[in-house]
């Protein structure tokens, strides 16, 4: 795999998925703004990492379900890197701010599902391909099987917010094709240290049947 692209930002970029993805781009000498939310240690660990394999970048404090603080980590963006290649939607509220079943979880939780994963790549698109050239990148991270049956009754709100993610992906993939960017959805999967693996051990169980 050859990457051409010189910068990226992945939102989530310090943990899991976010940093596989993160140090796979700085094998490529991508440089890469990491985005988290409360472990600063961990940003900072992947930082180094990612110098380790000859890249560079910086770490980035943001919620992305705040359209305000987006702003700011976009600002940062393009004060240190003047530029963006590639973004990598891969956020997420923890599964303890929104994980109940349709008939007890409260507005506040579904709101918090929604807004860090539909509107926050809402915003962040309008944000970033602002930044982008002709040649620019746009991944969402989702989880297609979460909001496909129904079965997993207390992810109501992840697999909704999911389901409008992927529904964004493909509006937004028309609208910005004629500038020569391209977005998809992504779907890794049930994988090592995830957000999937702080779930109760109970789902972690029956996950391939369940879902």
């Amino acid at each position: 795999m050859t990457i051409t692209a010189r910068h990226a930002l992945v939102t989530g970029g310090s943990r899991g998925i976010g940093r596989g993805i993160t140090l796979k781009l700085a094998e490529q000498g991508v440089h890469v703004a990491i985005n988290y939310l409360r472990d600063e240690a961990s940003a900072k660990r992947t930082l180094e990492q990612v110098r380790a394999k000859g890249a560079d970048g910086f770490t980035v404090q943001a919620d992305v379900a705040d359209p305000s603080q987006v702003a700011r980590l976009f600002s940062r963006i393009r004060d240190e890197f003047g530029s963006l290649d590639v973004f990598v939607a891969n956020a997420r509220t923890e599964v303890g701010t929104f994980y109940q079943p349709p008939m007890s979880i409260t507005l506040e939780q579904w709101d918090t599902a929604m807004n860090s994963q539909a509107r926050a790549f809402l915003v962040g698109m309008r944000e970033a391909t602002a930044l982008m050239r002709e040649g620019g990148r746009v991944i969402a991270i989702t989880y297609a099987p979460g909001g496909r049956y129904g079965s997993w009754q207390s992810w109501v709100a992840m697999g909704a917010a999911k389901s409008a993610l992927e529904s964004l992906v493909r509006y937004f993939a028309v609208a910005v094709a004629p500038h020569g960017i391209t977005v998809n959805a992504l779907s890794p999967g049930w994988v090592d240290d995830s957000v999937l693996n702080t779930l109760p051990d109970a789902v972690a169980r029956t996950r391939d049947v369940a879902f």
